[in-house]
């Protein structure tokens, strides 16, 4: 069973184990995440379950493990129903949606389950469940298709200032970023080049936020200091970071890195943007804040043609796309370093099943 990608040994598991324990850990999950491709879903008909299942449940044993070793006696792999049913408790306590302890609690069902099949144990029932009704969390995110629309809505939104509009200094110096944009000497430049000419601000902090899943108090205080175009990356200061307790160096794509070099360039011909280092400013010339930011993903929707209505819209659902297809993609520790989450538990909440592929699961339900 092909079970390479998948989260076997986690990086926070290895760094608290031994040698020889990693190795008598690592043989104890191999047998358990191939059993859960192959049998999990239907031991008696052999029927796995999806990678994607089985990547999110790795996860939560895996946390479900290293709870158990600093709370009980060190490394161990005899886990009793005694072990499950406390780390439940904590659990019901705990601040994290009803949906991931719901979730975690299949998981450890499934582990309990690989040992009453596997290893002549006795399948776990839990002393009680989590409901999960209207619990769902993120409830509004971006699909993957109305991100590419999202993304393709960004190309189009966002002109230079008109022409006849300016005077003749500010005309002037659109003429030579034209020039320099468009590869022509700048009396050339005619009005026809300035009508096909789109801006580049809403779609690099757009492309960005795609990405990086920006907050909206992140768009308010990014710089062009934290722009690194030749290493493809945004490099955010501690001290300028949302939650003010470490730095952050997250990755973006060639795509979004093209984008933003356009807009720096672009920013010098603002008048607006003279002595402050603030990468994007509203037309008002203020940064950006929650409202306006929600304000342009209505607009950004309605030219893609993206259905709003019943949904709670907002600039996060930007971020709970790059979340939960991260954490479909990669894994949960791929989406927390995207998303800079101190916590893996944060992330956590991103640990659910995207609509296309419960819509798989029904496809192939019949």
């Amino acid at each position: 069973m092909d079970i390479e990608g998948l989260p076997v040994v986690t990086q926070q598991s290895e760094q608290q184990l031994n040698k020889k324990q990693l190795l008598d850990y690592r043989e104890h999950r191999e047998s358990f995440i191939s059993w859960l491709l192959a049998f999990g879903k239907s031991p008696k008909n052999a029927v796995g379950y999806s990678r994607s299942t089985v990547r999110r449940t790795a996860y939560r044993t895996d946390q479900f493990n290293r709870w158990l070793w600093n709370n009980k006696d060190g490394y161990t792999s005899s886990i009793s129903h005694g072990d499950a049913d406390e780390y439940m408790k904590q659990l019901a306590y705990s601040e994290q949606s009803n949906t991931h302890k719901s979730n975690t609690q299949k998981s450890i069902k499934r582990f309990f389950n690989w040992l009453a099949h596997e290893r002549g144990g006795e399948k776990w029932e839990a002393d009680h469940s989590f409901s999960t009704s209207g619990t769902a969390n993120p409830r509004d995110y971006l699909t993957l298709e109305e991100r590419k629309q999202i993304r393709e809505a960004a190309l189009e939104y966002g002109t230079i200032p008109a022409y006849g509009n300016l005077s003749p200094s500010d005309r002037d110096r659109w003429k030579a970023h034209l020039a320099q944009r468009l590869g022509k000497p700048k009396s050339e430049v005619s009005p026809d080049d300035w009508d096909q000419a789109n801006g580049w601000k809403y779609t690099s902090m757009t492309w960005v936020s795609l990405d990086a899943g920006l907050r909206p108090v992140e768009v308010e205080r990014a710089k062009t200091s934290w722009v690194d175009i030749e290493n493809q990356v945004l490099r955010i200061p501690k001290e300028e970071s949302s939650k003010n307790t470490e730095s952050w160096t997250v990755g973006i794509t060639e795509r979004t890195t093209e984008a933003l070099s356009q807009w720096l360039d672009e920013r010098e011909v603002y008048a607006q943007y003279d002595g402050t280092d603030t990468l994007w400013l509203t037309r008002e010339g203020n940064p950006y804040q929650t409202s306006s930011l929600r304000s342009l993903l209505e607009r950004l929707c309605n030219l893609a043609g993206i259905p709003t209505s019943n949904r709670k819209m907002s600039w996060y659902s930007i971020r709970h796309s790059v979340g939960t297809y991260m954490t479909r993609e990669e894994d949960l520790a791929a989406a927390q370093a995207q998303l800079r989450h101190k916590s893996e538990q944060t992330t956590m909440k991103y640990d659910q099943t995207p609509v296309e592929d419960r819509r798989d699961a029904l496809n192939n339900m019949g």
